[in-house]
């Protein structure tokens, strides 16, 4: 039996290593695209603030790893899949033939439309050699134009601010994070960012970036600004990297349309990580949700059903715990709530706490929060087991600090009644 994986991120070696533990007779084969040893994307913020060197962003360690797990690592880039004759053609005109195939070819930057956008000086913060660039460029001093404050450009920012540049965030929304934090969330992440030394636009636009004989950049703005810059970083999204499958049979909505096995639909091809796009319990909807405990979830039951093994997703997990300049804010499922839906919500600025809590019936589906960090395994397991929450949902609303209470005495009701 051959495997063959489209991808060498987490979930292209995290799926070979358990092909490998449960056939150790078959062949397995990873193609990635980039000349270098695969990585974590996660860990690049951890290189840019001096936290690890590059060997540090490895997923495994050991020259001959791979090897030893008579894992065949190519590097190459993907240009069609043949699902009639089981086979997938490298750009370079390479055809590999497969038994199973596993897409896990990840996301890239969606890059915006901007005039100047693709000249030197502007990088996404993406790749290893988005890093070397970056580090180049980013020295103290440096001014830095940092489109987008979404999750990841919230952690790329922190990168930034550790070495010592002149910051500058421009978020074409209304608010920071504005996929993940309501209004009020989102408004006390900026006030916090600009507490702390950084420049914050939140409604602005990069309209132009535009050079002159030097190497310093003009940023135009909507808000009739040009500011100027030693570096101009772009993040402002990803997209699911599934282009070469048009016309392949297999189905595509946002990402890889797949099943509670992770397969597509067609037999005997999976599909796992932040191109695959599988339902969530929460929303009762399918959904791509590009955070990498997702991909390793998805990738160890992809593994498992392509060896024939019946394993279902337990469904997609919608959290995200962000650290911004040392203020801990948390979003978990349905952060913005659903029609009819009741809601509460507490803030203490000057603490720098806020707490925002969506329900449906009796479940809550999805919470915003700042600050509580001791709740959030709490708000977890409320949202992710959809816990009925009975009379607490009432003492929640008048009460929304009471999660550690409610989960308590909610899942201990669960527990005893499932022993009866």
């Amino acid at each position: 039996m051959h495997h063959l994986i489209l991808g060498a991120g987490p979930a292209g070696v995290i799926a070979a290593e358990t092909l490998r533990k449960h056939a150790p007779a078959d062949t397995i084969t990873v193609i990635g695209d980039e000349p270098e040893k695969p990585y974590s994307r996660m860990a690049i913020p951890y290189l840019l603030n001096g936290s690890v060197g590059e060997e540090g962003t490895h997923i495994r360690h050991g020259v001959d790893h791979y090897a030893q797990q008579r894992i065949t690592m190519l590097r190459g880039r993907v240009a069609t899949v043949d699902v009639k004759a089981r086979s997938v053609t490298l750009e370079d005109g390479t055809k590999l033939p497969f038994d199973r195939l596993l897409i896990c070819t990840g996301s890239s930057p969606a890059t915006p439309p901007i005039p100047g956008i693709n000249g030197p000086g502007v990088h996404p913060c993406w790749t290893l050699a988005d890093a070397r660039e970056i580090q180049r460029l980013a020295q103290p001093g440096a001014r830095v134009v940092q489109m987008g404050a979404g999750f990841i450009g919230c952690i790329i920012l922190e990168a930034l601010a550790s070495r010592g540049v002149k910051l500058t965030v421009v978020e074409m929304g209304d608010r920071m994070v504005p996929r993940m934090m309501g209004p009020v969330a989102g408004t006390m992440i900026k006030e916090w960012c600009e507490s702390k030394g950084v420049t914050v636009y939140t409604a602005t636009r990069v309209e132009a970036i535009e050079r002159d004989a030097s190497t310093v950049l003009g940023v135009r703005l909507s808000n009739g600004q040009t500011l100027q810059a030693d570096l101009v970083i772009s993040a402002t999204g990803v997209r699911p990297n599934i282009g070469f499958l048009q016309d392949s049979g297999i189905l595509c909505l946002q990402g890889v349309l797949t099943d509670e096995h992770l397969q597509t639909n067609v037999p005997g091809i999976y599909a796992a990580g932040d191109c695959a796009e599988a339902f969530d319990k929460i929303s009762g909807r399918t959904i791509v949700s590009a955070i990498q405990p997702n991909a390793s979830d998805q990738a160890r039951v992809a593994a498992l059903n392509m060896l024939g093994r019946s394993t279902d997703l337990p469904g997609v997990t919608q959290i995200n715990v962000l650290d911004t300049l040392g203020l801990i804010s948390a979003s978990f499922g349905k952060w913005d709530g659903v029609p009819g839906g009741e809601h509460v919500e507490t803030t203490d600025r000057a603490a720098g706490r806020h707490l925002s809590l969506q329900f449906d019936g009796d479940r809550l589906i999805g919470c915003n929060a700042i600050g509580w960090t001791q709740h959030v395994g709490a708000m977890r397991g409320l949202v992710e087991g959809q816990v009925r929450l009975g009379e607490w949902k009432d003492k929640l609303l008048r009460d929304p600090t009471l999660l550690m209470e409610a989960y308590l005495a909610c899942t201990q009701r669960q527990s005893a009644r499932s022993h009866v």
